[in-house]
């Protein structure tokens, strides 16, 4: 297989991972993936085509990842960019990459979810690898990354050998790397507390990141959203936020204090596609 395939060999993750016993993780009246199973496990077949199948989850992923887009602050030149995209799942926003333009490869601890974007035949490569082990690219390789609702995953504890911090340097330490200078990061997550919003986005911080936090519809408890919006580079790259965004303060208070980070966000509620032409430079060695 050509070094970039698909689920090529060197870079799957092992269905060792999925050894962690299932009857281990007890199903609790959350609602919430993450405080259900880990990924590889909650994700089966099963839940991998329901999420897949939802019109409304459609319709989200497809709005988050507009707003993701949007956030990244790409020159509107009509050239196609090649963007990263961290929990691609079953290539929902994927899809929404390749309409607006773009070439996209995707990474996932999900094979079932991987699975199903195979089979859908999305047109950007997709690759097996778990974000806490980082991002097995070249360096300089990609003009943006999108990540949508899948970073606050690292900030659980999955078996014995999982550290949240180490995790997440991990993961921002190798996506830094992988981005062309000057170049912007946009996740979007759903963090259960301020200590995990302000636990991503030092960790981003502290490997040379520059940004801040953006809060949609703050005064929301269900239309609220949150993108951590980083640049690669000097802080002069940084993104630029409107005036006209508003100070949110409602992750935490303290968090308004921490050097570098900057919360803001919106106020008010809501081509053709191109064949991904595959590029064995991508990968690291």
């Amino acid at each position: 297989n050509c070094t970039c395939c698909p689920f090529a060999t060197r870079f799957e993750v092992s269905r060792s991972t999925e050894s962690i016993e299932s009857s281990a993780w007890k199903k609790t009246p959350m609602s919430r993936p993450e405080f259900t199973a880990p990924p590889q496990i909650f994700y089966n077949d099963v839940e991998a085509r329901k999420y897949t199948h939802s019109s409304r989850v459609v319709e989200i992923q497809e709005r988050l990842t507009e707003r993701a887009v949007e956030l990244l602050n790409i020159p509107d030149d009509g050239v196609p960019r090649l963007l990263l995209d961290v929990g691609c799942g079953s290539g929902l926003s994927g899809e929404r990459l390749t309409s607006l333009g773009h070439e996209w490869i995707g990474t996932d601890i999900s094979m079932n979810m991987l699975e199903v974007a195979q089979e859908r035949e999305v047109l950007g490569g997709v690759v097996q690898y778990d974000m806490g082990h980082g991002c097995p690219f070249r360096p300089g390789v990609f003009d943006g990354c999108i990540s949508i609702s899948a970073i606050q995953w690292l900030c659980n504890a999955d078996n014995s050998l999982h550290r949240p911090r180490r995790r997440l340097a991990s993961f921002f330490n190798h996506l830094y790397r992988c981005l062309k200078r000057g170049s912007k990061a946009v996740l979007q997550f759903y963090p259960d507390n301020a200590e995990q919003v302000e636990m991503i986005t030092t960790s981003a911080l502290r490997v040379g990141f520059s940004g801040g936090l953006v809060v949609d519809y703050p005064n929301s408890t269900r239309a609220k959203k949150y993108f951590l919006v980083l640049a690669a580079g000097s802080e002069s790259s940084a993104t630029e936020f409107s005036a006209s965004t508003h100070i949110c303060g409602l992750v935490g208070d303290e968090l308004l204090n921490k050097p570098g980070i900057n919360i803001v966000g919106r106020k008010k509620s809501p081509k053709e596609p191109l064949t991904f032409q595959e590029n064995k430079l991508c990968f690291a060695q």
